[in-house]
């Protein structure tokens, strides 16, 4: 079976850590000019408009389930996401069969795919610790260098830039739209409100030589997940 792992960073933009040859393109003849608002505002902003800080909070699990489709794909694949805290669990599932797995306890974690187990790189378990069950609270301004104004297909863009990559969200709405980065690039094409949050619903991504199409079918709330999921 062809390896059919999608980068993490594009099953959490709901992520950390969001079409991208497009977006690659759109970004470099954009003109950007600096923003009047701080990255600690444009946060703010993207956390009011998924559905408000405290509403966030209150979530303690997150189960998402996804299909990711694509061209360099045997089929549709399925995967289920669980959260807990900085904890996740992911499974990818084709023809019935776990073809791949994501662990991280919270210390420590690995990655599984076709009776090959490797551990995550020491390098990516600082970051991987800081996340939370809704990843936009991970957000730190302190990580971002600058906010500039950018225009994509007639729309303005506040543009947060780091070494990372840059992370463009709607002006009009606050809403994270697209990120490019130097694991992969994605753009989330629309965004499903469950419980009074929202999540990405459509996300187009590229990452690892492959282009997909990741679409979120179902998200529950503080059930269905324990500490035993992350064993």
């Amino acid at each position: 079976m062809k390896k059919i792992i999608v980068p993490f960073f594009c099953v959490v933009l709901f992520s950390t850590t969001v079409a991208a040859q497009t977006a690659n393109t759109a970004a470099a003849k954009t003109e950007a000019v600096q923003s009047k608002l701080t990255p600690k505002e444009v946060i703010d902003n993207y956390l009011k408009a998924l559905g408000g800080k405290d509403k966030l909070e209150s979530v303690r699990t997150v189960i998402i389930e996804n299909t990711i489709t694509g061209a360099a794909m045997p089929g549709e694949i399925g995967m289920t996401v669980k959260k807990m805290g900085n904890k996740y669990k992911s499974e990818q599932t084709f023809m019935g069969q776990v073809a791949a797995s994501q662990l991280f306890d919270g210390e420590k974690g690995y990655f599984q795919q076709m009776g090959q187990k490797n551990e995550i790189p020491a390098n990516k378990v600082a970051e991987l610790k800081k996340g939370k069950a809704i990843d936009a609270l991970a957000y730190d301004a302190a990580n971002y260098s600058s906010v500039t104004t950018e225009k994509l297909d007639g729309k303005d863009y506040n543009v947060l830039n780091s070494d990372k990559g840059k992370f463009y969200f709607d002006a009009a709405t606050g809403l994270l739209y697209k990120t490019l980065g130097k694991e992969g690039n994605a753009t989330i094409k629309s965004y499903m409100t469950v419980d009074g949050i929202k999540f990405p619903q459509e996300i187009q991504a590229e990452g690892n030589g492959q282009k997909v199409t990741i679409k979120t079918i179902k998200v529950t709330l503080n059930s269905g997940v324990t500490d035993a999921d992350f064993k």
